[in-house]
């Protein structure tokens, strides 16, 4: 019996995942060419206002979703936008509401949190679960790493090319390129400047691996470098 469950569920992990060339994935406003989205989704809502790029991948168990549940109409513009090039762990949680901006090759570890929401506690005598929340746009720069069990609260703007270590919280704020935010709360620990390089320096750590690509190279439609400004990715959101 059990190699018929782990037969079954194999098959189910290959021909459920959310494909460019599938029916689930015409349901969104964009869904680029080499796209996919593992089975199983933990939560999914709001496709018409999710906009993915090419060559991205959104791990199993992905709660990926756009406004308050199924069936909200939020206007004529997207909410959540995923550049190309991307991989979102596995776990991980995209909620957006009013914007969530992610740019071109981005990566992130597992169980990764993201949103433009929080409660509010305006007033103490209503319980919080019943006040009407506060909304505040995320972006993320293109390039940017995110870590495993990492958090991105609402009104956070990170720039090109960020690291945010493992387990970190970011605050609200706009970060510079290359900044490098750890903790809890988050903080930036290191910067870089084109004429003096990283601010504390960096320890040597080896010789860098190369990212293994197709033998072929990439597709002639997957982006090399970041974007520009005012790109397909609209990063930063305008």
């Amino acid at each position: 019996m059990s190699w018929i469950i782990r037969t079954l569920w194999s098959y189910a992990r290959t021909s459920a995942e959310i494909r460019s060339d599938t029916r689930a994935a015409r349901r969104f406003a964009r869904f680029g060419e080499g796209s996919a989205i593992a089975f199983p989704t933990a939560t999914l809502y709001g496709e018409p206002w999710i906009e993915i790029g090419t060559h991205t991948v959104l791990g199993g168990d992905i709660t990926l979703a756009a406004g308050m549940g199924p069936d909200y109409d939020l206007g004529a513009e997207t909410v959540v936008r995923i550049g190309s090039g991307c991989a979102i762990g596995r776990g991980s949680h995209v909620v957006a509401h009013r914007s969530v901006d992610i740019g071109d090759h981005v990566y992130t570890g597992p169980y990764v949190y993201i949103t433009d929401q929080n409660h509010a506690y305006a007033n103490t005598d209503v319980p919080i679960g019943l006040q009407w929340p506060v909304d505040d746009p995320v972006s993320i720069g293109p390039g940017t790493w995110l870590g495993a069990n990492s958090v991105v609260l609402p009104g956070v703007h990170l720039g090109r090319n960020c690291v945010v270590a493992a387990g970190t919280v970011v605050r609200p704020g706009t970060y510079a390129d290359h900044s490098v935010i750890a903790g809890i709360p988050g903080k930036v620990v290191r910067t870089y400047d084109d004429e003096f390089g990283w601010d504390p320096p960096l320890k040597e750590a080896g010789t860098p691996t190369r990212v293994p690509t197709p033998s072929a190279g990439l597709p002639p439609e997957a982006p090399a470098d970041p974007p520009d400004p005012g790109s397909a990715t609209r990063f930063p959101p305008t």
